[in-house]
């Protein structure tokens, strides 16, 4: 084998488009461009972050503080309050299951945050991911008990 002799595989290289050289090169008239319009034209286009005459994200920005702004990472929590739990009986177990079942959740893949309103009554075991310190009080002074879950 000599120099002279290599070449790049076969479909490793490929001719440029020539663009606009005749209707028989299959991109003539037009170029690829379309027919009429800001982007047909010679220079034009828009220029970065154009959003159709919004108002830009950059501009926007300065008012996206604060309260109207969501922050993109939160938990969204299923809120259950005291009060709702009056259903379960002395000893039961509360449970994201359990509260399903009662039809306590919308949906069973949020994760579950114990709310203080309300009076408990009864000694419940509560498996919950979040409980409020009020609620804690509460639960633990009717002689029931709280494990926290991991948040998955």
């Amino acid at each position: 084998m000599q120099l002279h002799d290599l070449k790049p595989n076969d479909g490793a290289k490929k001719a440029r488009k020539r663009i606009g050289r005749g209707t028989g090169s299959g991109s003539g008239k037009t170029a690829g461009r379309g027919t009429k319009g800001q982007n047909s034209r010679n220079g034009g286009g828009v220029r970065q972050y154009h959003m159709g005459g919004n108002l830009p994200i950059f501009r926007k920005l300065p008012f996206l503080r604060g309260e109207g702004f969501t922050p993109p990472n939160r938990v969204r929590y299923a809120e259950v309050n005291l009060d709702a739990l009056q259903g379960f009986k002395a000893g039961d177990e509360v449970t994201p299951e359990s509260l399903k079942a009662m039809g306590l959740l919308k949906s069973k893949n949020l994760p579950i945050k114990i709310m203080g309103r309300g009076e408990i009554n009864v000694a419940l075991k509560i498996k919950a991911h979040k409980v409020t310190e009020g609620a804690r009080q509460k639960i633990e002074k009717a002689g029931g008990s709280i494990e926290t879950l991991a948040l998955s």
